[in-house]
């Protein structure tokens, strides 16, 4: 009798339970907090393993900006995150959906006061935090629950800029005034951050001259190790690039820099400053995102030929312009920087000229260009051409992304012919492309 049930044990046993502890946090990894709450009580085993600090590690804490029954429990269940598995937290993402009132812009101002509070009594590892999309210059934030709402996140700064590698407020849209206040925390007591990584795209309102501030200079110089900066052209100056080239050249890789019309941007910046730091920063690239800034004139000032540019975005949305022409951009502007050009991406409607030739030569002379992706009125024979170039070894996209627009409401005959484009380069494409094409009817 008793060798049958030692026999018969090990098959009634469940293989979960010779599970390794590796194997088994790995699949505690996947489940929602729900799920991981019920495991938590199927046995002992499994409920210390709930506390390990691998589940806990990255967060995303998302806030519906809507009144509804169904997102009612959100803040109270993004407290208890914190209270009970904060501690271990390095990666922490907060979003805020657009705030329907000021009762939930209040709620959410009160929840954060109370979860960034817990966060830095518990927390000594947060390595990154990222906050975006806030729009505080709406008016669905008072200004006593904005004001509130600053200086408990300064305040949590303050704490923890020391441990921060990754800062990401991008869209909270603050004064100038503001704006550095909550940076100058990251270097409280010690005059310098060390973050390698820094987005405040869109951190500033509209229509600021941050580039003029000497607040915002200051504050930038105490910076020390950014590896990564992403910004608005709006704050570009000679003095930031002095900064920068001071205090970050042996650690800056990357400037993203957007560019939108609503932005001021006519300031002047010299190229010998560009110059300075491409020279002291040996491994710098920089992406500009223009937004609506389509003009040459405006470009051509902006993109000096000493900046190492390595991506450019033009977009237009579907605006449109008789008296503006692409032409001088596509011929004089962009072939400046064919020697490191590696990403573009248009959209624009060019309704009222052809580009097709110009667009063929300048991707032809990027002999760096990997990525291209364009949304415009186009010949479907552009793409054949494309193709037949990467084929002869003249180009070498990794990435083709196009959209053609038509004046038509029916693609029909479009779409035919792109089949039979792609029927022939199948091979081609399939083996080096990452290749996305449609016609659009743009009505």
């Amino acid at each position: 009798m008793d060798e049958e049930s030692e026999l018969i044990q090990p098959q009634d046993q469940s293989c979960w339970a010779t599970l390794p502890d590796v194997c088994l946090r790995r699949v505690f990894w996947w489940l929602g907090d729900r799920d991981r709450s019920r495991a938590a009580l199927v046995c002992r085993k499994w409920n210390q393993m709930m506390y390990s600090a691998d589940l806990w590690r990255y967060r995303t804490i998302t806030f519906s900006g809507r009144p509804s029954r169904v997102h009612a429990s959100e803040f109270e269940s993004a407290l208890w995150y914190v209270k009970k598995f904060g501690r271990y937290l390095e990666h922490l993402e907060i979003k805020f959906l657009n705030p329907y009132n000021t009762v939930l812009t209040k709620k959410f101002q009160v929840t954060m006061r109370g979860l960034l509070s817990c966060l830095g009594k518990s927390n000594n590892r947060l390595k990154s935090l990222s906050i975006q999309h806030l729009e505080l210059d709406r008016l669905v934030w008072r200004n006593s629950i904005r004001s509130s709402f600053i200086k408990s996140l300064s305040f949590f700064l303050k704490k923890m800029g020391k441990h921060l590698d990754y800062l990401n407020l991008k869209g909270a849209r603050l004064t100038v005034e503001q704006g550095c206040h909550v940076l100058n925390s990251l270097s409280y007591l010690r005059n310098e951050s060390l973050a390698s990584e820094l987005n405040i795209e869109d951190y500033f309102s509209h229509h600021l001259a941050v580039y003029s501030s000497p607040q915002f200079h200051k504050t930038m110089g105490t910076f020390r190790n950014l590896a990564a900066l992403t910004l608005n052209y709006n704050c570009i100056s000679d003095e930031l690039l002095e900064n920068l080239c001071e205090n970050n050249a042996s650690t800056l890789w990357t400037i993203n820099i957007k560019c939108h019309i609503h932005d001021p941007h006519g300031q002047v910046i010299w190229g010998m400053s560009w110059a300075k730091l491409a020279r002291q920063a040996t491994n710098l690239k920089v992406n500009f995102f223009f937004e609506r800034v389509m003009k040459y004139e405006r470009l051509a000032r902006i993109l000096l030929q000493e900046i190492p540019v390595r991506s450019i975005s033009l977009r237009s949305c579907y605006f449109s312009d008789p008296d503006w022409s692409m032409r001088p951009t596509l011929t004089d502007l962009l072939p400046t920087f064919r020697h490191t050009l590696q990403k573009l991406t248009f959209e624009f409607n060019n309704n009222h000229e052809s580009l097709d030739e110009e667009l063929h030569l300048l991707i032809l002379s990027c002999r760096k260009l990997f990525y291209f992706k364009i949304w415009a009125f186009l010949d479907v024979k552009f793409v054949e051409r494309i193709l037949k170039s990467q084929q002869e070894g003249q180009c070498a996209l990794r990435t083709l992304k196009v959209r053609i627009y038509t004046n038509r409401y029916e693609t029909n005959e479009e779409d035919r012919t792109l089949r039979d484009i792609y029927r022939k380069y199948r091979k081609l494409i399939d083996s080096e492309l990452n290749y996305f094409v449609i016609a659009y009817p743009m009505m």
